[in-house]
């Protein structure tokens, strides 16, 4: 494997890259004659069906840190892996049960409509806003590192070139076609990771007589028993726990996860869009454990490391090791699709926060024209699209992995308490909510900055100061923990007397 193509301009690669952006501008081109409202451009007129929404959820979410580092990390650590493949599907029961019906009964295009519903406006949006463009920024470094790496490998650009050219496609997408073009690029998306992923997985498979007991046997023999254990990647049992915390509740916090949720016209078909979304993502996430062990056999560890030594890498390796530089170019160019179709969800949830939640319901107070607010909507677009590529080529050479297991962390202790309270509990106030999202937030931020990730792996400094790697464990109870005192020290009569009307939405909805 030493003579891999990798890092040698691919044309195959080229070819389906300039295919997936054609396809994709036809479909911005035919989403921006049709986006002409507010509602269209952040919601898609609330006209995707369940499935659809099911794959376009499975597409925003199933991000590079899937595809490329899962199968990566199961390559290198074996059996460990799978705890992030575990951690990133249990969270959509939690999204199912509590978040996806109350959020697309009251609110509009953000979650902090849910939350503000009953609440004062400007210090709940203001709040959710800082929680919101954390959690982007964080996610949009991750992606947009990833696309400059990967650009980089088959295409021969340089790494600032290549991270321009994702950010400005990406731009065409949400500037012209809005939530539209931004769900379909997502569909397509998912419908060729998945197609891919399931014939680079079946390949393996197929070396192994379709039996997966002979992959792993193969696996332990090659790298000893230990492979098929727990302990290889995440030794200590409380740093286990508190990242599966952040990535199980972080699910039912992402702002772009939930901003899909207004795409479609009902609750029930809310409730059905998760569902294929967990059956997509579920049937994907068993897919990258094949392509571990996979990448692990018939590739082998050192090669993997000695392209990328965070190893995310593996998933291509393997496509080229099972069908040589042609099936490399295509995975390839899946994976490129991939990161561009979930910065393009980032990127207008980010937007929403700032023109919906900040510009439109705290400067102008809900008296913004349409007109006015499709524009500041686009101009904020604009500004995140300039953001993600100055922070892409800022983090050039950074091991940013841990950065979206941070997303998810911020997301738990931020987001999710507020959402939870806001719809299943009377007495929650605007103090209460202030209180949770910025606790919440500001913990996950502080104790991250403290932790072994950035202490030692990047600071260099002999020992953290906070001992976890994942601050779940502390910062999602702060989270909640804020909410409920807040709330009990600053009673809000007229909070109180509006949950009525709550609780009636939830349950039947209404627009």
């Amino acid at each position: 494997m030493s003579g891999s193509a990798l890092g040698q301009p691919n044309p195959t690669a080229i070819l389906f890259f300039f295919v997936f952006i054609a396809l994709t501008l036809g479909i911005t081109y035919w989403a921006a004659r049709r986006t002409r409202s507010t509602e269209e451009f952040y919601a898609a007129g609330r006209s995707i069906s369940g499935f659809q929404n099911g794959l376009a959820l499975a597409g925003d979410y199933m991000s590079a840190a899937s595809f490329l580092g899962i199968a990566g990390l199961v390559a290198l650590s074996g059996f460990d892996g799978l705890l992030y493949s575990i951690g990133f599907l249990v969270g959509w029961p939690v999204v199912m049960f509590l978040v996806a019906e109350p959020l697309r009964n009251l609110g509009k295009y953000t979650f902090a409509d849910v939350v503000a519903y009953r609440l004062r406006q400007a210090p709940v949006r203001s709040a959710a806003a800082v929680s919101t463009l954390v959690v982007v920024t964080l996610y949009l470094i991750a992606q947009m590192v990833g696309a400059g790496n990967l650009i980089k490998l088959l295409f021969g650009l340089s790494y600032e070139w290549a991270v321009v050219l994702v950010g400005v496609v990406m731009l065409a997408y949400v500037l012209f076609g809005g939530m539209v073009a931004t769900t379909w690029v997502q569909i397509v998306k998912a419908v060729l990771l998945l197609s891919g992923a399931f014939l680079l997985a079946l390949l393996v498979l197929v070396r192994y007589g379709l039996n997966p007991l002979s992959l792993f046997q193969d696996a332990a023999a090659k790298y000893g028993e230990q492979v098929l254990a727990p302990g290889g990647l995440v030794a200590n049992p409380i740093d286990t726990l508190s990242l599966s915390l952040a990535l199980m509740l972080g699910t039912a916090g992402l702002p772009h996860i939930l901003m899909r949720f207004y795409t479609v016209p009902d609750a029930r078909a809310a409730r059905t869009s998760v569902s294929w979304a967990t059956l997509f993502i579920g049937f994907f996430y068993l897919l990258t454990f094949v392509l571990g062990f996979g990448a692990m056999t018939l590739v082998g560890r050192d090669p993997i490391r000695a392209i990328d030594k965070g190893g995310n890498m593996a998933a291509p390796l393997l496509a080229e090791a099972l069908g040589g530089t042609a099936f490399l170019g295509f995975i390839s160019a899946v994976a490129f699709a991939t990161i561009l179709a979930v910065v393009a969800g980032l990127t207008l949830s980010g937007a929403a926060a700032l023109s919906h939640d900040l510009w439109v319901n705290v400067v102008r107070q809900g008296k913004a024209p349409e007109k006015e607010q499709l524009a500041v909507a686009r101009i904020a677009t604009l500004l995140l699209g300039i953001v993600a590529i100055l922070l892409g080529i800022a983090f050039k050479g950074q091991n940013v992995a841990f950065t979206v297991g941070l997303a998810f962390a911020i997301a738990a202790s931020g987001n999710l308490p507020a959402i939870v309270y806001s719809v299943f509990w009377r007495k929650f106030t605007t103090a209460g909510a202030v209180g949770a999202i910025l606790v919440g937030t500001l913990s996950a931020v502080i104790l991250i900055y403290l932790s072994p990730t950035v202490q030692v792996d990047i600071l260099k400094h002999a020992s953290p100061i906070f001992p976890l790697k994942n601050p779940g464990i502390v910062s999602i109870p702060l989270g909640f923990l804020a909410g409920y005192l807040f709330s009990l020290l600053s009673q809000e009569k007229e909070a109180e007397e509006r949950y009525r009307e709550v609780e009636r939405r939830v349950h039947l909805g209404g627009d």
